[in-house]
């Protein structure tokens, strides 16, 4: 099993920055390909951002493309998820997962419970 914890999230005026955190426990997370997705209120959960588990691949949303950066710190057991320019619709409760050794858009097994995010204009 593996035990995922965000945090970060919170009100920001339109433009701001916000920087998520989601903190792993339990198996070996440089095994684990990380992905944050979000859900806005009346809206399906959707694809935010990916970091591969072995070579340093990425891929984001075209919604967030040059806006967002997801990054991790292996030592730390701990990926982030920098958004930038944030607008309205960015407004949702993000969620991060993760997904054994899979591909950037591979199943994810294990979520978190995710952390609010609100952007007001």
């Amino acid at each position: 099993q593996v035990q995922l914890v965000e945090s970060g999230g919170g009100l920001v005026q339109a433009g701001g920055s916000l920087r998520l955190s989601c903190a792993a426990s339990g198996r070996t997370f440089s095994d684990y390909t990380m992905g944050w997705f979000r859900q806005a209120p009346g809206k399906e959960r959707e694809f935010v951002a990916a970091l591969s588990w072995s070579v340093i691949a990425t891929v984001y949303a075209d919604s967030v493309k040059g806006r967002a950066t997801i990054s991790r710190d292996n030592a730390k057991n701990t990926v982030y998820l920098q958004m930038n320019s944030l607008k309205p619709e960015d407004t949702a409760v993000y969620y991060c997962a993760a997904s054994y050794r899979s591909s950037l858009k591979g199943k994810y097994d294990y979520w978190g419970q995710g952390t609010q995010v609100t952007v007001s204009s």
